[in-house]
């Protein structure tokens, strides 16, 4: 029905759950609900701290907790469930699998490295224990290189992860060399790394805070994360032999690159990622294993624009004091990205996840490289931070290396079309989202205008954000955003909202730069 977390709205990223995200929750319902559900987690940073509801580990159901209680003066059922359950069921519920379809599932995140078998009548059973803390590992040597990093828990950020793999694309093509190779495997073996390994244990390592935008810690980052790819994958050759599906979960799985090196691998007819893999679903794991403790179905109807309503806390005349309006022209938009504006863009719900899927996005054209600078720039990030493209997905493999649809953004695929100057990443590859008329039809549409006016029906989309924030879900942090980072201008619902200071607008309606 809806997806409400703590960082949407512009709260920030990795928060804490907000009084006004149960406060919206609670008004989408009509009264108090059947089941109220606690997903497992810890009173603390690390999952040694004591247990929240049924705590971190545990996959099988005997973990799961059933209790009652009452809400609002109703009786209601209690359920908790593990944290490593939430991200099992929640890739499997939101899977296109039928109820009761065996696959094999992997849980790769901060914590857990681990592959599991769900069997017909949706028993879980783990195969094998790959690693320890792969997420955490594989942001350790980041925090490592950077100079900037606390000391505190090795220098932990969320952060990390998203930067380093980025900066693997620049990598160049060498062999391990024995400091890579010994600090790499050093890392791998730590237990618990965030607890027992600080930075000033590592300051032996030629890489301690060596910069992360060396070429030698660039080289350093591509490695480290084939190593901890490579372990997975041997385990996978072994011992996930059976032909099944793999559903992939934890946020590891927003590593586009491992994305892609599963669906290439050959070993899985195929190989599904919900656009919530990291802990933004969560919670929606532990209602789906709530829905099967109860009914035995483990499977739900969604739409991953199911995320909050944008607040209009503007009206259209305090805007007209800022803004020229206009109603939305679909073909009067493309003209001004073609031209060279940057627009932000919403409509409807936000995004699930922590993707921008076309619903709260940053738009412009995909042919100058000095544009990815640009929204590098607003969005006050890294320059050497990629910009994803978005595509009409019926011209997909004329523009990448890439056949069907990728509606969440989680894969990378090789750029075919070399005019996408602006959405292709020094190795040559792109993170496409791919939209089709049925799944986001004015996203299409403004696409298919676009097509027309350039010839490509691809556009630059990066999410609209504050730093460090999650998306803009309100009028007036969007008209701030707008104004303070020179953004020319926004479409929300059927309008379009043009800056007045620094811009021209020729006879034809293309926007050009006063």
């Amino acid at each position: 029905m809806f997806s409400h977390e703590a960082e949407k709205d512009s709260f920030p990223r990795y928060g804490d759950l907000s009084p006004s995200a149960m406060l919206d929750a609670m008004a989408l319902l009509d009264g108090p609900p059947d089941v109220v559900c606690l997903s497992g987690w810890v009173k603390g940073f690390h999952s040694a701290e004591p247990p929240l509801g049924a705590g971190y580990f545990g996959f099988d159901e005997t973990t799961t907790q059933v209790g009652g209680g009452r809400m609002l003066g109703h009786p209601v059922r209690t359920f908790s469930s593990t944290h490593e359950r939430s991200h099992l069921l929640s890739a499997y519920g939101m899977s296109d699998l039928e109820n009761g379809s065996p696959c094999y599932a992997l849980v790769w995140e901060g914590n857990i490295g681990s592959f599991y078998e769900f069997t017909p009548d949706l028993r879980i059973r783990r195969l094998s224990s790959v690693l320890e803390d792969p997420g955490n590992k594989y942001q350790h040597i980041f925090a490592l290189a950077d100079p900037s990093s606390s000391a505190q828990h090795g220098g932990f950020r969320f952060s990390n992860a998203g930067k380093m793999m980025a900066l693997t694309g620049f990598a160049r093509n060498t062999p391990v060399s024995r400091a890579e190779g010994e600090l790499i495997d050093y890392i791998l073996d730590q237990p618990s790394i965030l607890l027992t390994t600080p930075k000033e244990k590592l300051a032996w390592s030629p890489f301690h805070d060596i910069g992360v935008e060396s070429q030698e810690f660039k080289d350093l980052a591509a490695k480290h994360s084939a190593a901890i790819f490579e372990r997975f994958l041997a385990v996978a050759e072994r011992e996930l032999t059976g032909g099944l599906p793999l559903l992939i979960a934890g946020g590891c799985g927003l590593n586009c690159d491992w994305n892609s090196q599963w669906r290439d691998s050959g070993l899985f007819p195929e190989v599904f990622v919900p656009p919530c893999p990291n802990d933004s679903g969560s919670a929606i794991g532990t209602a789906i294993d709530a829905q099967l403790f109860f009914s035995g179905d483990a499977k739900i109807s969604w739409d991953v624009y199911s995320g909050p309503r944008f607040a209009h806390d503007r009206t259209h005349e305090e805007l007209g004091e800022v803004f020229d309006v206009s109603a939305l022209d679909l073909g009067q938009v493309a003209r001004l990205l073609a031209s060279g504006s940057v627009l932000a863009w919403v409509q409807g719900n936000c995004e699930m996840g922590p993707r921008a899927l076309g619903n709260r996005s940053l738009l412009a054209a995909p042919f100058q490289e000095g544009t990815r600078d640009r929204l590098n720039f607003i969005k006050q990030r890294e320059s050497y931070r990629p910009i994803a493209p978005v595509c009409r997905e019926e011209d997909v493999s004329e523009h990448f290396v890439w056949d069907g649809p990728s509606p969440y953004m989680l894969y990378f695929q090789r750029v075919r079309d070399t005019r996408l100057r602006a959405v292709t990443h020094v190795d040559g590859t792109a993170r496409a989202q791919t939209v089709n008329a049925g799944q986001n039809p004015r996203l299409h549409g403004l696409l298919s205008a676009f097509r027309r006016e350039t010839g490509a029906g691809v556009l630059c989309n990066t999410s609209l954000n504050l730093p460090g924030r999650g998306f803009i879900n309100s009028t007036g942090d969007l008209v701030a955003h707008v104004l303070d980072r020179g953004i020319d201008g926004f479409v929300l619902d059927d309008h379009l909202f043009l800056t007045r200071a620094g811009r021209g607008v020729r006879a034809d309606g293309r926007a050009g730069r006063a």
